[in-house]
């Protein structure tokens, strides 16, 4: 008798975490998308609405800094990964220069402050791709490599109809995952995503990422000129 009730107590439990898993994920992902395939003002209201529904239902399943992977564990392992990335862009950005098609990054902001703010972008991505979405996948799908493809593919989904970004993100939303799993670190990843994403901005022309803008900012691209202050421009001779 005790060990039927033991075992119909975590048939429940398992069914109560399969149910809670499958909300969080379902909702997140909806909130995702409809970010994405939105305009302003509706668009900055669910931005924030999506970060305050990851990080609250990540902040009450109290699952510990270092399994989301945001403590030290594997730090100075995977910092190979950024050392790759930084060759590989070395070598992409010097054949864009042969090429000419090496540019400036899109907008009006410092260099410094716009690679920064994507940069804290790309952990943020990483986040909620491995800490968010793939430990939940993980309790709700058998194995390991059922639960990475399927993380990927929603990664990727998320940056249609970008014909650039679309594929890239499949591969690294597989290689990415992978890597979690063997050194259970975001900032890494994250760091290594921010190289190579502004890698891909400033040498695949933007007739082709449309600025890196994905969802509803993709088909309605437009291409904006920034012109100089008219204080910088030498006078006419």
């Amino acid at each position: 008798m005790a060990a039927e009730a033991a075992s119909t107590l975590f048939s429940a439990t398992q069914t109560r975490v399969v149910r809670r898993d499958l909300l969080e994920l379902g909702v997140a992902y909806a909130l995702i998308l409809a970010t994405i395939w939105t305009t302003n003002p509706t668009q900055r209201v669910l931005y924030w609405l999506t970060f305050a529904w990851i990080l609250a239902t990540s902040w009450a399943r109290r699952e510990g800094w270092e399994i989301l992977g945001l403590g030290t564990t594997g730090l100075l392992q995977s910092l190979w990964v950024v050392g790759v990335a930084l060759l590989g862009t070395g070598v992409v950005m010097f054949l864009a220069y042969r090429t000419h098609t090496l540019h400036r990054l899109h907008g009006p902001k410092p260099l410094l402050e716009h690679a920064w703010g994507y940069l804290v972008w790309a952990v943020m991505q990483q986040f909620i791709l491995q800490s968010y979405f793939l430990l939940r996948l993980l309790r709700l799908l058998p194995g390991k490599a059922l639960p990475i493809a399927a993380a990927a593919i929603m990664f990727a989904v998320a940056h249609l109809p970008n014909p650039v970004l679309t594929p890239i993100t499949l591969i690294w939303g597989v290689v990415s995952c992978m890597l979690f799993l063997r050194y259970r670190n975001i900032y890494t990843l994250g760091l290594a995503h921010g190289i190579m994403g502004l890698c891909l901005a400033v040498t695949v022309p933007n007739s082709l990422h449309h600025h890196m803008r994905v969802g509803l900012g993709y088909s309605r691209y437009r291409t904006h000129v920034y012109k100089l202050p008219t204080q910088l421009i030498p006078p006419a001779h």
